[in-house]
């Protein structure tokens, strides 16, 4: 059975996903955040478990048994980035709303500004055990 805590899900062919997912590897210094694409097998199924609607495309935290998307997401990954990363947080002060609206624009343009992929990217072997299957 897999730990459904502390997991990640990410659009794995947009650039800009793959690149975020990469910033939070190096800067996650508890290692505890584990990852999988959105479109992957496992990624599915934590979608119908956390019932994710199919055309969700936005970055998905799963904590405590609890699916946060778009901003609510992001800030609360944040939390386990290093110093001065994590003090993001703070910004969850600032109604869901307001934040989503500006998260949005950068999701609606991701491909368009960062470009995308033809397949999901592979993690080298050293962050391999962070990703799911």
């Amino acid at each position: 059975m897999i730990d459904l805590n502390e997991i990640i899900l990410f659009d794995g062919i947009c650039n800009f996903c793959q690149g975020s997912v990469k910033f939070i590897i190096k800067y996650d210094k508890t290692k505890r955040l584990k990852f999988a694409s959105l479109q992957s097998e496992i990624g599915q199924k934590l979608r119908t478990t956390y019932h994710i609607p199919e055309d969700t495309d936005s970055i998905v935290f799963i904590k405590n048994k609890k699916a946060y998307v778009k901003s609510s997401a992001a800030l609360r990954i944040a939390t386990y980035l290093s110093f001065p990363l994590n003090w993001l947080y703070i910004f969850i002060i600032i109604p869901t709303f307001i934040r989503n609206f500006f998260y949005d624009i950068i999701a609606k343009n991701r491909y368009k500004w960062f470009g995308k992929q033809d397949a999901c990217m592979l993690p080298t072997p050293e962050i391999r055990s962070r990703f799911l299957d």
